[in-house]
């Protein structure tokens, strides 16, 4: 068996995979949505109550940008847009924490666009994530955003890519990114090697920020980065879980930040995704499997599994079914797992088989159905996983094999802490309880 075969989490070297368990975790997203402002302050702290609509060009942004918003179709913000993007613009510190799929990326990338004026040699912005496909998304939402602002560059820096590269890069005037997203680990041995200077650094965000504190290895990491930036800067973090041991210390690193966050954990379930689970013995999840796979009306599907061996072998399985699917773990190399991720969020496959490596912040418009193949091993897990279909605010379906004891309390642990009902699985499902029309 692989040595990552009982990886939760890729992250951003291939020796810190293994998170401790009951670790809290989630998803975050990008995208705009409906619109809401919550009128109540209680000690910088706000709740989402939604009540009144606005638009983008309320928040005064440059031409070039609300021009690239318009192009992107989006008209509205979205709950936590309304509520940070006011502050943000401004330079205040922001510790945000918000459901999956209400746009919590589109706060920093457009805060910091709007503020950005981009020097030749000069980084200003520093983004951090967990996981390398999740740079890979943010440095495409600053690209999209950025449509109409030529003069910025973006760059992201991860492992499994030859650090000489990025050094090239990073020295070259001419090519050096204003803007990096990058893991926590590579980025730190570029700081530490003087390769990246960070002394202009305006702009210090952390994207997921609960799963890169609570892991001392990669908080470490962190520290190291921020402390070779500057002292007077503007920190964002977002999550969309956040422990209130978490928030204190992800405020040592601020001053005096807008709060925003969900004090109610039921609220983090996710409206219009359709919840259910199958008891059934291990040996029967494939022919149920393939069942589902024949019988629900899909657009795309991310199917989880526990290990690296079980996502190699559950994807050939469907290949030779003549199922369209394509698998993504940490056993790939870089290079091919950002092709696999890229093949799957243009509709070039259906179905990806992977494990939480996909989990978290990664956003697929079209996916509509999740199905855990191995039941999650927590309800914050669980909860991430989920998060990738019914994406904002929009339909869908998410089915958890049940096939052990350690299952079923994971489920009675999800029903109970989100207060939501997970029924059995019905023999028959309207697909338009679950599609999108």
């Amino acid at each position: 068996m692989s040595s990552h075969d009982n990886e939760e989490l890729i992250d951003y070297e291939d020796e810190h995979d293994v998170i401790p368990n009951g670790t809290a975790s989630a998803a975050s997203a990008n995208g705009a949505a409906a619109s809401a402002v919550d009128g109540e302050v209680n000690k910088d702290k706000k709740n989402f109550s939604g009540i009144h609509s606005t638009g983008f060009r309320d928040f005064l942004l440059k031409p070039e940008l609300l021009r690239s918003i318009s192009d992107l179709g989006f008209e509205h913000p979205s709950e936590v847009q309304q509520e940070c993007i006011p502050q943000a613009v401004l330079g205040m510190d922001v510790l945000c924490q918000a459901k999956s799929g209400h746009g919590k990326t589109a706060v920093f990338v457009l805060a910091t666009l709007q503020q950005l004026e981009p020097v030749n040699g000069e980084v200003s912005v520093i983004v951090l994530c967990h996981t390398r496909e999740l740079a890979f998304q943010i440095k495409n939402e600053y690209t999209r955003f950025a449509k109409y602002m030529p003069d910025v560059r973006v760059g992201t820096f991860y492992g499994g890519t030859p650090v000489q590269k990025d050094a090239e890069i990073l020295r070259d005037k001419a090519r050096c990114p204003h803007i990096v997203v990058a893991t926590p680990g590579r980025l730190n041995a570029l700081t530490r090697d003087k390769v990246l200077d960070a002394k202009n650094v305006k702009h210090f965000i952390l994207d997921e920020c609960d799963k890169m504190l609570e892991q001392l290895d990669m908080r470490r990491d962190v520290q190291e980065i921020f402390r070779a930036t500057p002292h007077h800067k503007q920190v964002m973090m977002f999550s969309a879980t956040l422990a209130k041991e978490i928030r204190s210390t992800c405020k040592k690193f601020m001053a005096n930040p807008l709060e925003i966050f969900v004090d109610d954990e039921t609220k983090l379930t996710l409206h219009g995704l359709q919840q259910h689970y199958v008891k059934l013995d291990e040996n029967a999840k494939n022919r149920k499997l393939n069942e589902l796979l024949d019988t629900l009306e899909f657009n795309q599907v991310v199917i989880f599994v526990k290990s690296v061996a079980r996502a190699v072998e559950l994807d050939k399985l469907l290949v030779s079914c003549n199922f369209p699917s394509i698998s993504i773990h940490s056993g790939l190399a870089q290079e091919e797992r950002i092709n696999r991720y890229t093949a799957f969020k243009a509709f070039e496959k259906r179905i990806l088989v992977a494990t939480d490596i996909f989990g978290r912040g990664i956003d697929v418009e079209r996916v509509n159905i999740v199905i855990n193949y191995d039941c999650p091993p927590d309800a914050d897990s669980y909860l991430h996983r989920v998060g990738r279909a019914g994406r904002f605010g929009t339909k869908g379906l998410a089915i958890t094999f049940q096939s052990s004891e350690a299952d079923q309390q994971v489920m009675s642990a999800i029903q109970q802490r989100f207060e939501v009902a997970v029924p059995e699985l019905p023999d028959h499902i309207d697909p338009a309880t679950y599609m999108t029309s």
